[in-house]
C-alpha cells in the first residue's frame, strides 16, 4: 500500500510521533493505521494510545429516561446548522420518546408517531429540509434509578454526547456526578468482567512488546505486565478510574459512600467513528458559486 502523506499526517495527528517515525511505522505495518499505532507504542515513540474514531458527522444525541429505563438515540444530519434548527430537534425528541417502546434502531424505524413511520417523518425531513440524514443507533440501560446527562446540549435532552447512568440506590445528585465523569472520561466498559477480552489481550501483547524492547528477563516481563495490566484496567474500567469529583477515591469507591452501586452506563458522542470527506474550503465556495 502506498504511504501517503495524508496517512502520515493522520498517524502524527493521532500519536504525537514525528513524521519519520509516523511514515518508518505505516511503512513496516503496509499502511495499516491501527497496527501503526501499536507499533510507535511498542517502540515508545507514540505520545498518546487514542486511535484515530474522529467525530466527524453532525447531528445530536436524545436522551429520554421512563420508569427505570434509558434510552439514547443519535440521528445524524450533514451540517451544524441542522441540528441548530428547531424542527430537527422536535422530530429527534419525538424519536428518542419512540425509542423507549423498542429494541433496535430498525424496529424504531418501523415505529409509528402520529400514523406515521419513523422512517416515513425522517424521508419527509429530509426532502423538506434539503440534507440528508439518518438514525444511526441506539441504547439503552435498565434500573432501579436511571440517571441522564447531556454535554454540549443544544436544547432539553440532546446535545453532542448523552450519558445515562442505572444504578441500584444513590440519588440522582450522585448519578449525574459519574455521568459528568463518564461523559468526560469515556470509559471502555463498566468493569473488568465486562471488557472485551480481545482488547485486554491486544494491550498485554503491546506490553509485552514494550518491555522486551527493554532487554529485560522473561521472568521479569511477566512481572512488570501484571502491574501495567492493573494501570490499564484503571484507566479504562469505569469502576476503577479516579473519579473527577474527587481523585482520591475511584468511581467504585465513591459508590460506595453514596449508598449506590453502578449496575451500568451508556454513552453516546454524536458521529463517533464516522469519517466525513473533507474539501477545500476556497474549491467548496467555488462549487457553491457555479451552482
Amino acid at each position: 500500500m502506498a504511504i501517503t502523506a495524508a496517512l502520515v499526517k493522520e498517524l502524527r495527528d493521532t500519536t504525537g510521533a514525528g513524521m519519520m517515525d509516523a511514515k518508518k511505522a505505516l511503512t513496516e505495518t503496509n499502511g495499516d493505521m491501527e497496527a501503526a499505532v501499536d507499533w510507535l507504542r511498542t517502540k515508545g515513540l507514540a505520545k498518546a494510545a487514542k486511535k484515530s474514531g474522529r467525530t466527524a458527522a453532525e447531528g445530536l444525541v436524545a436522551v429520554v429516561v421512563d420508569n427505570g429505563k434509558g434510552v439514547a438515540l443519535e440521528v445524524n444530519s450533514e451540517t451544524d446548522f441542522v441540528a441548530k434548527n428547531a424542527e430537527f430537534q422536535e422530530m429527534v425528541g419525538d424519536f428518542a420518546k419512540a425509542a423507549l417502546g423498542v429494541d433496535d434502531v430498525e424496529a424504531l424505524k418501523a415505529a409509528e408517531i402520529n400514523g406515521k413511520s419513523v422512517a416515513e417523518i425522517l424521508n419527509e425531513k429530509i426532502a423538506t429540509i434539503g440534507e440528508n440524514m439518518s438514525v444511526r443507533r441506539m441504547t439503552s440501560v435498565e434500573g432501579e434509578n436511571v440517571v441522564s446527562y447531556v454535554h454540549n446540549a443544544a436544547t432539553g435532552g440532546m446535545g453532542k454526547i448523552g450519558v445515562l447512568i442505572a444504578m441500584t440506590g444513590g440519588d440522582e445528585a450522585f448519578g449525574k456526578q459519574v455521568a459528568m465523569h463518564v461523559a468526560a472520561v469515556n470509559p471502555a466498559s463498566l468493569s473488568e468482567a465486562d471488557l472485551d477480552p480481545a482488547v485486554v489481550e491486544k494491550e498485554k501483547q503491546v506490553q509485552m512488546d514494550i518491555a522486551r524492547e527493554s532487554g529485560k528477563p522473561e521472568q521479569v516481563i511477566e512481572k512488570m505486565i501484571i502491574g501495567r495490566m492493573k494501570k490499564f484496567m484503571a484507566e479504562v474500567t469505569l469502576l476503577n478510574q479516579q473519579f473527577v469529583v474527587n481523585p482520591d477515591l475511584t468511581v467504585g469507591a465513591a459508590a460506595k459512600e453514596a449508598g449506590a452501586e453502578i449496575t451500568g452506563f451508556v454513552r453516546l458522542e454524536v458521529g463517533e467513528g464516522i469519517e466525513k470527506k473533507e474539501e477545500d474550503f476556497a474549491a467548496e465556495v467555488a462549487k457553491a458559486a457555479q451552482g
